[in-house]
This record gives structure tokens, C-alpha cells and sequence, in this order.
């Protein structure tokens, strides 16, 4: 069937075969796979050949997240989750100010606090692509604010509120789970999953699609329907 022929009848009839031969395959599929499809279909494959390293890891880890409904918030207390800023660490400085520090370019620190406590810097915010000057003081140090990527009362109602206190401290404190960001845009997020705020710069989208997924996998919380399948379509964006 492979070799060429110069008699334009036989590659007629070639083809004609080869067409008859495809009808009666796709006719004849055993009724369990149709049967199968039918009441379990299967999630469309992503062609990971096709997004990026840092999207098809977080896939990887998303796809072995337990799926799970929101648990009841009425009993979240923000004191479950220990000391605020505390120096997990023990590095001598207290999370906000490492944050800061982190996030923050050309940094100033306040003397006496072996450069632990910033005075003022620059932030390219990526949550919204704007460049800030912070500057600490009253009615200044607000405009830049600390966001849990993945907020408290969002894990409590995934499985946090079944930790102990020294967990949950550890979870609001860890730096994966902190971003310096624009004050009004933390506060416009609130407590709400991927399915309901995601950052309003959509370049950043992918980045933290895979930061969310990463703090789920390290601390093994759950994820609701509705912010696994906005997550699964984000990280599925992700070119290469």
C-alpha cells in the first residue's frame, strides 16, 4: 500500500478503501469506551508541550490536590493563625519587614534596628504593574500592604481550621505565602479564591495561578471546584 503507483484508478481505489476502512473503525468502538465516556468523561488533556516549566509543575501539583467544598467560615477567627508577623525565621526581623525587604528596591532602614525595619523603597507591584514609593508613616505605609497569596479565612475553609496554632502561625507567616503589594488591591481581594480575584495584571496571572497551587501543595490544603477549574484554565494559558 505504500508504494507509488502511476495508474490514477488504483489511487482511486486506494483511497476509496482507506476511507471505508477509517468509517468502520470509528463505527466500531467498543461499546465500554462509549459507555465509559458517557457517565465518567475525562478532563480534556493539556498539552504541556505547549506552557511553561514553572504552569506544567503546577499542573502536576494541582491534579494531586483533594477537590473538596468550602467548609463553613462562621468559626474563622484571624487569631487562630498565631502572632501577626512574627519572626518565623528567627532571622531578628519580623515578617512584614522581610517582606518588604523583599519586595521593595531601594531600600532605606530605620538605624538601631540592624536593617530590619524599612523606612522606604520601590515597588514593581505585580499584582497590578504599577511602581510605588513606600514610605513608612502615618496615612504612607498603607498605600503598600502584605497580601497572603492564599488568604487565611480561604485556608481555614479548606482545611486549616484543622491545624494547631503553631501551623496556622506558620502559614500566615511564611514567606510563599507573602507579597508586597498595592494597599487598595490587597484590600479588594479580601479573602476570595482564584475563581473570584485574580491579579488585575494579567501578565502576572500565570505566576500566581503557580504560586497559589505551590502554597496549597505545601501546606496540603484542599481546593474548591470552582477555584480548581479557574486555576486548571489559567496555568493551562501559559505558553512557553
Amino acid at each position: 500500500m505504500n508504494r507509488r503507483t502511476t495508474r490514477l484508478a488504483s489511487a482511486a481505489g486506494a483511497v476509496v478503501v482507506a476511507l471505508l476502512a477509517g468509517a468502520i473503525a470509528i463505527t466500531s468502538q467498543p461499546s465500554g469506551v462509549s459507555d465509559l465516556t458517557d457517565t465518567a468523561p475525562a478532563p480534556v488533556p493539556v498539552p504541556t508541550a505547549e506552557i511553561s516549566a514553572d504552569a506544567a509543575a503546577a499542573l502536576d501539583e494541582l491534579e494531586q490536590l483533594v477537590v473538596a467544598d468550602a467548609a463553613d467560615q462562621d468559626s474563622y477567627d484571624r487569631d487562630a493563625f498565631g502572632q501577626r508577623w512574627a519572626d518565623i525565621d528567627r532571622n531578628g526581623c519580623d515578617q512584614r519587614n522581610d517582606a518588604l525587604a523583599a519586595a521593595l528596591e531601594n531600600i532605606t532602614t530605620k538605624p538601631g534596628t540592624h536593617d530590619c525595619v524599612v523606612l522606604t523603597g520601590t515597588l514593581h507591584d505585580p499584582y497590578t504593574g504599577l511602581t510605588i514609593a513606600f514610605e513608612r508613616g502615618q496615612g504612607t505605609s498603607e498605600l503598600v500592604q502584605i497580601d497572603h497569596v492564599v488568604p487565611l479565612a480561604w485556608g481555614w475553609r479548606q482545611g486549616a481550621d484543622e491545624w494547631d496554632e503553631a501551623q496556622r502561625e506558620r502559614f500566615a507567616n511564611d514567606p510563599l505565602n507573602l507579597q508586597a503589594t498595592d494597599g487598595s488591591t490587597n484590600q479588594s481581594k479580601s479573602d476570595r479564591g482564584p475563581s473570584e480575584w485574580m491579579p488585575p495584571n494579567a501578565d502576572y496571572g500565570c505566576a500566581y495561578a503557580a504560586r497559589f497551587v505551590d502554597v496549597l501543595t505545601a501546606y496540603q490544603l484542599t481546593v474548591n471546584p470552582a477555584d480548581y477549574s479557574t486555576l486548571r484554565a489559567q496555568l493551562a494559558s501559559c505558553a512557553a
